[in-house]
């Protein structure tokens, strides 16, 4: 990866304002394919929720050898307690590197992730607090680090979610945390350094039909050191159609900034609850 170019000064004023908004808004948790920003609510109590999701991304120039990477996460959650969910995801991770390195596709599972997932304050009809939810996720190091397929650390993360419903079918998500330890790779993308992540994401969501619900999103994580070139910044629209009452497919399309994130991917996935 080249060296770090000089942070402008309008480029500071971005670090800063972003750092100063993580502060003020922290949220996040399960994400609500496609979406990374993630939701308050929670998996009702004694309910499952699974989710299939695919993202295929063109990486950016500094990845090189690697050039694109495709990711099938699979995620099950489970309503432990009134309020409470716990789940566990894992990656599939394939690789494709150019002519000059070998081999050339690299397939495999990534790095293990648990989450607990508390909503301690739901929204209520009149009131002007949004709903708020607290996450901790622990990530194991079960992926193949030399192939790029895992961090080779284990990961310690603690985010926070704000959701507010502006009108009836428009709704405001608000994500911000830390990673303390490890880095947030999952194959070629993510931050690599290690030491500690500052994670944030707004994403606003507006129901258009009974079974059709569109919306945007940006996220963004940096350093302590507040190296932007080093850091990630990507937005996405995308949405989900109600395929039955419990199922859904998702779609999306991302583009990034900056060497942690995709220059530009495509994200398709179900998500189902029983």
């Amino acid at each position: 990866m080249p060296p770090c170019k000089a942070i402008s000064s309008r480029g500071f004023k971005i670090i800063f304002a972003y750092c100063f908004w993580l502060v003020i808004l922290s949220s996040n948790a399960r994400a609500q394919q496609p979406f990374y920003t993630d939701n308050a609510d929670v998996t009702d109590k004694k309910k499952i929720h699974f989710q299939l999701g695919n993202e295929f991304d063109i990486l950016q120039r500094v990845a090189y050898p690697s050039l694109r990477q495709n990711t099938t996460v699979f995620e099950l959650d489970y309503g432990l307690l009134n309020g409470v969910e716990i789940g566990v995801d894992a990656p599939l991770i394939a690789i494709s590197n150019s002519h000059v390195v070998t081999p050339m596709t690299v397939v495999g599972f990534g790095d293990l992730d648990f989450h607990v997932k508390y909503n301690f304050h739901k929204e209520r009809e009149g009131s002007r607090l949004p709903a708020l939810t607290v996450t901790v996720n622990v990530e194991l190091p079960t992926g193949n680090a030399q192939k790029q397929l895992g961090s080779g650390v284990v990961d310690f993360f603690v985010n926070g979610i704000a959701q507010k419903s502006l009108t009836k079918k428009t709704t405001l998500r608000m994500n911000g945390g830390i990673l303390f330890a490890g880095n947030t790779t999952t194959g070629d993308i993510g931050i690599k350094a290690r030491g500690r992540v500052f994670v944030g994401g707004t994403s606003l969501v507006k129901q258009f039909t009974p079974k059709l619900d569109l919306g945007v999103e940006v996220t963004g994580a940096v350093t302590n050191s507040l190296k932007l070139s080093r850091g990630q910044l990507q937005s996405l629209v995308g949405g989900n159609y109600s395929l039955r009452k419990n199922m859904t497919f998702d779609f999306g399309v991302v583009v990034g900034r900056f060497a942690a994130s995709p220059r530009v991917g495509a994200q398709l996935g179900i998500s189902l609850d029983f």
